[in-house]
């Protein structure tokens, strides 16, 4: 039996360049599919939101001189094609998916509904929702908690590139010491970055638990749905 019954797995844009600078390494993109695949067949109902930042961040894009609304709709774009990249790898290996857009694009994705969303899911398709909320000035991060909350996942996956939450940046600080669990409360009082405030603050009014972990290490999605603590839970 698997831990959780409907998941909203987060997938950063950045781990999907695997050891590439820019773009999609097929390697990663596969390794995420077949990941997908093994908890796909444990019967969990799975619905995932990626990153765009290994094509096009808007912030950093605003940065560099770009209209921080055009930015942030060239982010939206860059995360519909890390979904259509994904889709692409699921049904290569079997698994039905659909790509949902929180902008109108059909025919390049199904328009987003709740119901919608939660009906594929039950009947067996993987869907994955790209275009953050659909709005400028919100991060993938703040998608990710908007959707987990509406179609009523039991907990949002943050896959990452590091095993869990930390006192502080484990890649900059050795000493740094991991928690097995923490409350939101604590990730606040200590400044942790999970996620961005936003996202986080929704994650605790509407008691959505978020899971990280590393995402890159093959077969820990199948570990995190054993039970096996292998990340760090945030949890009220």
């Amino acid at each position: 039996m698997a831990k959780y019954k409907r998941i909203l797995l987060k997938l950063s844009g950045e781990s999907l360049m695997g050891n590439q600078d820019f773009g999609i390494d097929p390697e990663r993109l596969s390794d995420y599919a077949s990941q997908i695949k093994e908890v796909h067949e444990m019967g969990v109902q799975i619905s995932i939101v990626i990153g765009g930042g290994n094509i096009f961040r808007g912030l950093s894009g605003s940065q560099k001189g770009f209209d921080r609304v055009k930015g942030d709709q060239m982010g939206m774009c860059a995360t519909v094609i890390n979904s259509l990249a994904l889709s692409s790898a699921l049904g290569a290996i079997g698994v039905k998916s659909k790509v949902m857009t929180a902008i109108r694009m059909e025919p390049i994705g199904e328009f987003y509904s709740k119901w919608k969303a939660i009906e594929e899911m039950e009947n067996g398709t993987v869907c994955i929702f790209s275009c953050g909320t659909g709005s400028p000035y919100f991060t993938t991060d703040t998608g990710s908690s908007l959707r987990g909350i509406e179609i009523e996942a039991d907990v949002m996956l943050k896959g990452t590139r590091v095993d869990g939450v930390y006192t502080a940046d484990p890649e900059k600080d050795p000493s740094a010491t991991k928690f097995n669990e923490i409350s939101f409360d604590e990730v606040y009082s200590r400044h942790l970055k999970v996620m961005d405030l936003t996202a986080t603050a929704m994650c605790m009014e509407n008691n959505l638990p978020i899971y990280v972990f590393n995402m890159d290490v093959k077969g820990n999605l199948k570990k995190v749905m054993d039970g096996e603590p292998i990340g760090t839970l945030v949890h009220l």
